[in-house]
């Protein structure tokens, strides 16, 4: 069997397919609705998008590169590149109508 290498942050967002990263903290409040957004989402999307999560905490590098300074922040990647960015908690269909917008 052969094992993947654990891909870096900048390979998993250069991809084609819309990336969505909900970048988040353990101790923030608002964080903590959206996990079951994030899965709902990923239901509407399904192979259309990926959905990942970064902890600022523990990644602070990748939150300071993209400038995020609340959490919960969502970036839509596309290509290695941020298309879209969003502060706050938002419903699964919105976003699935903004990564809608980069397919």
């Amino acid at each position: 069997m052969i094992m993947e290498r654990p891909r870096t942050f900048e390979q998993l967002i250069s991809s084609e397919i819309p990336v969505l990263v909900d970048f988040f903290a353990e101790w923030c409040g608002p964080c903590k609705m959206m996990p079951p957004i994030l899965t709902e989402l990923k239901r509407l999307v399904g192979d259309g998008a990926t959905v990942i999560k970064v902890d600022v905490d523990r990644n602070p590098g990748a939150a300071q590169a993209y400038g995020v300074r609340g959490v919960p922040t969502l970036i839509l990647f596309k290509n290695g590149k941020p298309v879209w960015r969003r502060s706050g908690v938002m419903s699964a269909v919105q976003l699935r109508d903004a990564i809608a917008l980069h397919l």
